[in-house]
């Protein structure tokens, strides 16, 4: 093995995806971004298939990648294929397909671990960044830091997919982005400012350490930062289009990896904006002797009312005005955007920039490289930017209400609320009973901004629609409450407590709780991690 002096050191970015991986190393001093060939298991630089197969036999040895796909393992739609796993790393338990021999998690896990041992040899590196995506970026995060805990690299960072592609876009300080990025599974939407411009140094990035350490310690440059304005996601796709295309065409067909891929490349042939949109284009697949060959025929009219059909662009239209909102709740309107990137493979696709254009206006459309956008944009904000991100959910405090003698939950945080915060929100607690010896606290999240989900019916991707309501959906921590004792006990109506609640830069909510009896401080704790 090479000496680490003779070693290239650099920063890797793993921008994990539902059907494509894609891997890219920046070398130290170096302004270029190389899309690394991992052996046998690139499809080609930078990319890696996001498949794995295990054996049914008592060795149960594994592929992975193109290792999947050369060897024609995708054709066999049984437990020892297993894809599509990242949509469903953190999601409920119960959302999750039974059909995977492996858990979703775990199936990720030796995916990470796979593409880290096939590293170049001449490679050394310092420092790892990852993404992830918005909608479950809590548990995201929480299995990338166990995957990565035993990982020999000084520094692991985390980014968010959006605003990797922010950075990714290459746009000046002071700009202010709409990032659309359209995934083989998942869609996210942010506003994000980029701090900077009018005479102000340009940004550079900051990342978090898994390990609760941040880079501030390894870099003497002064840190300044991208905000997240206001964002949304939803767990809808590219690789529904497929099935969408699949069952429009042969709606009494079983799906299967094989016939999924040839409806992808009708639908990559179909985003060509040169071909009219009545020409008819075509993609032939065997089946099997029994079934023959199958022809698939559509016109780029036909895919567009498609996904109008599904309720595509209904969707869409949701997260817009959720992601504005949150946007407008931070002072920014859409008239105030710089430009807008949509990345992604769904980027390529004519109808979604013509419904963006008609949405924003004439803004400017930056299409940076579909593909590695995100992994580029990671590494880009390593060492960097501080990210002042926002809440994609609430936190709410249970409370006694004396009006209506019942426990009430009052939020603490909306969704849309920019971390980690300036400065504390204070809370005043009163005692309810005569001789009150503790006040409990019990935290919870609120979901109230979910306006929408997809239900899978026979297999086929369906948007349910679910009713707004005033009542937030409310979702208790699991972790055990939190006890104050009173010293001396509270009378009733009396001022006894109060509490500094706080979002410190690696999310996790703080708190600190003053007795105003005698102002002394009585509690000082991190509760708990919020996204």
């Amino acid at each position: 093995m090479d000496s680490n002096e003779n070693k290239l050191s650099g920063t890797l970015a793993i921008d994990l995806g539902s059907t494509t991986t894609v891997v890219a190393f920046q070398a130290e001093n170096e302004d270029s971004i190389k899309l690394l060939n991992l052996p046998l298991i690139s499809r080609c630089p930078g990319e890696v298939p996001s498949l794995i197969w295990q054996s049914s036999d008592q060795k149960s040895y594994f592929l992975f990648g193109q290792e999947v796909q050369k060897l024609g393992l995708t054709e066999k739609r049984d437990q020892n294929l297993i894809n599509d796993f990242k949509r469903w790393i953190g999601a409920p338990k119960e959302d999750i397909p039974k059909h995977f021999n492996l858990s979703p998690k775990k199936a990720g896990e030796l995916f990470l671990k796979e593409i880290w041992k096939r590293i170049p040899s001449n490679l050394q590196i310092k420092k790892l960044v990852l993404s992830a995506p918005v909608e479950t970026y809590k548990e995201y995060r929480k299995w990338l830091n166990s995957v990565c805990d035993d990982l020999a690299v000084p520094e692991i960072a985390l980014v968010d997919e959006p605003t990797a592609a922010a950075i990714g876009a290459g746009l000046p300080g002071g700009s202010t982005l709409l990032v659309i990025d359209l995934g083989g599974s998942t869609i996210d939407m942010s506003m994000v400012l980029i701090e900077g411009g009018e005479g102000q140094p340009e940004p550079i990035a900051q990342l978090i350490r898994f390990g609760g350490n941040d880079l501030e310690a390894t870099s003497k440059q002064v840190f300044r930062g991208a905000k997240v304005l206001g964002k949304a996601g939803l767990r809808l796709g590219g690789r529904d289009f497929d099935k969408w295309i699949l069952h429009y065409l042969f709606p009494k067909i079983k799906p299967s990896e094989s016939l999924l891929d040839t409806a992808e490349k009708l639908k990559c042939r179909l985003s060509n904006q040169d071909i009219s949109e009545t020409k008819k284009l075509s993609e032939e697949i065997f089946i099997n002797d029994q079934e023959g060959t199958k022809k698939f025929t559509l016109m780029r009219l036909e895919f567009e009312e498609l996904l109008q059909e599904k309720g595509f662009f209904k969707s869409m239209s949701k997260l817009l005005e959720q992601t504005l909102a949150q946007g407008r709740s931070n002072g920014f309107e859409m008239a105030d955007l710089t430009g807008v990137v949509i990345v992604g493979g769904g980027s390529q696709i004519p109808v979604i920039k013509r419904w963006l254009l008609n949405k924003v206006g004439k803004q400017n459309l930056l299409l940076p490289p579909p593909v590695e956008a995100v992994a580029i944009g990671a590494i880009k904000l390593t060492p960097g930017v501080t990210i002042r991100d926002v809440l994609n959910r609430g936190i709410s405090l249970r409370f006694w209400d004396q009006k209506t003698n019942s426990h009430m939950w009052h939020p603490l945080f909306l969704p849309g609320q920019p971390w980690p915060t300036i400065k504390p929100l204070e809370i005043i607690l009163s005692a309810s009973t005569l001789n009150q010896l503790e006040i409990e606290l019990r935290i919870a999240d609120n979901q109230s901004n979910q306006l929408q989900k997809i239900l899978y019916l026979n297999g086929i991707p369906t948007i349910q629609e679910e009713e707004s309501t005033d009542n937030p959906n409310i979702l208790p921590w699991l972790n055990d409450p939190i006890i104050i004792n009173l010293d001396p006990p509270g009378k009733p109506g009396e001022d006894c407590i109060k509490l500094r609640f706080s979002i410190d830069k690696l999310c996790q909510l703080c708190v600190q709780g003053i007795d105003l009896r005698n102002e002394k401080t009585i509690l000082e704790k991190v509760i708990g991690s919020i996204r």
